[in-house]
C-alpha cells in the first residue's frame, strides 16, 4: 500500500512513521526542511512536492493546521486533486470547518476521487502511541476499505455518518476541552491559592467529579502530572493557537445554528488573551497565565 501522507508536523511526523513501520510504503512533504528530516529518519520517503508525493499514492491523508491550508494544498495543478490517481482515497484528518469539509468532498466527487474527513483526538501522545480516538464521516464502503490503514494508527474508531460529520463531531468535542482547560485553570490556581498542596489536590480531583483529560493530562502547577508542558517551559503538545482555533470553530457552528455558547465564549477569550500576548505557540495550558494575572508581566 502506497500511503502519502501531507503535514508532517507534531501530528503528522509518528502517524505517518506509525504506517512505515507497519510496513507500508509511505511518502511525505511538508513545507518545513525540518519537519521532513524527522520523518526521513522515522522511515517516510521525502518528495519534492505534494504532486510528487501524492502521483501514484493508494490512500493521500492531510494533516493540516487549518481549513484554508487543506484546500491551498488539495486544489490547483499541484495540489492533490490534479495528480492523485482516480482509484485514490482522500483522508482528511486535520481540524477544520464543516464547510470547507464538505468542499473538499465535492472537488474530490468532481475528479473522481473518494473523500473521507477523519479528525483525531488523543494529541501527540496517541500519535506516537498509535492510540487515537478516530472520528470519521463518509461513505460506508469508503471507511470499511481504509479501516485497516486507520487501525494501525487508532485505539478507537467512530463512523459518525456522512462526509462532515467528523468533523462536527471533533469540534465538539474539542470546544468542550476548551472549555475543560479553562476550568481546569481557574481550579487549579483557586486550590494554590486557598493552601491546598497541589500534587494532592490533583490526586483527589482524578477521583472525583472534577475529574476530566486536561485536568489528568495538562495540570498547570510545576511538578504535578509528570509529562506535563509546564514542566518544560510550556512546549507545546497542542498549541494554544490551535486550540483557540479550535474553540473559534465551535463558537461559528453554534452561532449557525442558532445556539448561545457562553462558556465556550469566555474559554474562546482567555485563549485569544495568549495570542494577542504572542504566546499562541505555547501549550494550550498556558492559559493558567491569563488565569493567575502573570500573563501581564511576561508580555511587558
Amino acid at each position: 500500500m502506497r500511503i502519502a501522507w501531507i503535514g508532517l508536523g507534531n501530528m503528522g511526523s509518528p502517524m505517518s512513521a506509525n504506517l512505515a513501520a507497519a510496513g507500508h510504503e509511505v511518502v511525505g512533504f511538508d513545507v518545513s526542511e525540518a519537519a521532513m528530516s524527522a520523518a526521513a529518519e522515522r522511515g517516510v520517503a521525502r518528495t519534492a512536492s505534494v504532486a510528487d508525493a501524492v502521483r501514484d499514492a493508494d490512500i493521500i491523508f492531510t494533516m493540516l493546521p487549518n481549513g484554508k491550508l487543506v484546500l491551498d494544498v488539495a486544489d490547483g495543478p499541484e495540489g492533490v486533486l490534479a495528480n492523485a490517481g482516480k482509484d485514490a482515497i482522500f483522508i482528511d484528518s486535520s481540524t477544520i470547518d464543516v464547510e470547507t469539509t464538505t468542499r473538499l468532498s465535492d472537488l474530490s466527487k468532481d475528479r473522481g476521487l473518494r473523500f473521507v474527513d477523519a479528525p483525531v483526538s488523543g494529541g501527540v501522545p496517541g500519535a506516537v502511541a498509535g492510540s487515537l480516538t478516530f472520528m470519521i464521516g463518509g461513505a460506508e464502503e469508503d471507511i470499511a476499505s481504509i479501516r485497516p490503514i486507520i487501525e494501525v494508527l487508532a485505539g478507537r474508531i467512530f463512523h459518525i455518518g456522512p462526509v462532515g460529520q467528523g468533523q462536527a463531531a471533533k469540534i465538539v468535542n474539542n470546544t468542550i476541552a476548551g472549555m475543560n482547560l479553562a476550568a481546569m485553570c481557574e481550579g487549579a490556581v483557586l486550590a494554590e491559592r486557598l493552601g491546598i498542596n497541589a500534587k494532592t489536590f490533583h490526586d483527589l480531583a482524578t477521583v472525583s467529579t472534577g475529574d476530566s483529560w486536561a485536568l489528568r493530562m495538562t495540570y498547570p502547577i510545576a511538578g504535578v502530572v509528570e509529562g506535563a508542558a509546564v514542566n518544560n517551559d510550556f512546549k507545546p503538545g497542542f498549541a494554544a493557537s490551535l486550540m483557540a482555533k479550535d474553540v473559534g470553530l465551535g463558537v461559528t457552528a453554534a452561532s449557525a445554528v442558532g445556539l448561545d455558547v457562553p462558556l465556550a465564549e469566555v474559554a474562546l477569550a482567555q485563549l485569544n488573551e495568549l495570542l494577542t500576548r504572542g504566546m499562541g505557540h505555547l501549550d494550550c495550558s498556558a492559559l493558567v497565565k491569563v488565569v493567575e494575572g502573570s500573563i501581564d508581566a511576561e508580555s511587558a
